[in-house]
């Protein structure tokens, strides 16, 4: 169990049969009246964010999300298949659960596959990825005075935004959190 007066951020807790996790708090203790504190809490499962107060002396029970980095091996339609590296089990998971980051993933990288109580609710890419592009306009010489970008696709067939000096066979490095190009590989 975990009172509220114990909220920091990342905590992860059971309430109304939810599991979220503590986004922001703030201990409030005003001049007159009673304590309390002010919390921002997601639910994990939907990403609902939601803002609520409490009594530093409510009680809620601990909930333990399990992470585990799992290789991804491949799709069949709606089902991407994982391999658990210790066991050398398929685990099946539902294309609905995987987020909009996961068009950057290929086959055999580890991705960290987040569950509670056995329920599989989310997939956590790697956050850097280096993909080769397989398709782009070629760049003009002289255009770089503006940061100028270009569409481009990588291997996995999605699509970013590069610098005019990348060609068709580069490898780049790619933050899966926000898709943007970070470097050449």
């Amino acid at each position: 169990m975990i009172s509220a007066g114990d909220f920091r951020n990342g905590v992860t807790f059971e309430m109304d049969g939810q599991v979220v996790q503590v986004v922001e708090f703030q201990h409030v203790k005003p001049g007159k009246g009673a304590a309390f504190v002010r919390t921002k809490f997601k639910n994990v499962i939907t990403g609902a964010v939601v803002e609520r107060s409490f009594n530093p002396t409510a009680k809620f029970p601990t909930a333990f999300v399990e992470r585990k980095t799992m290789q991804y091996s491949y799709n069949d339609g709606e089902l991407y298949y994982f391999m658990d590296l210790e066991t050398y089990e398929q685990v099946p998971i539902n294309a609905s659960i995987l987020g909009d980051n996961f068009k950057f993933v290929k086959e055999e990288m580890e991705c960290t596959v987040l569950s509670y109580k056995g329920k599989v609710f989310g997939v956590e890419p790697p956050f850097f990825v280096e993909l080769e592009v397989t398709e782009t306009d070629p760049g003009f010489k002289g255009d770089t005075a503006t940061n100028a970008t270009k569409p481009a696709t990588v291997e996995t067939g999605a699509g970013i935004k590069v610098p005019l000096f990348i060609e068709q066979g580069d490898k780049i490095k790619i933050d899966t959190r926000t898709g943007e190009y970070m470097e050449r590989a």
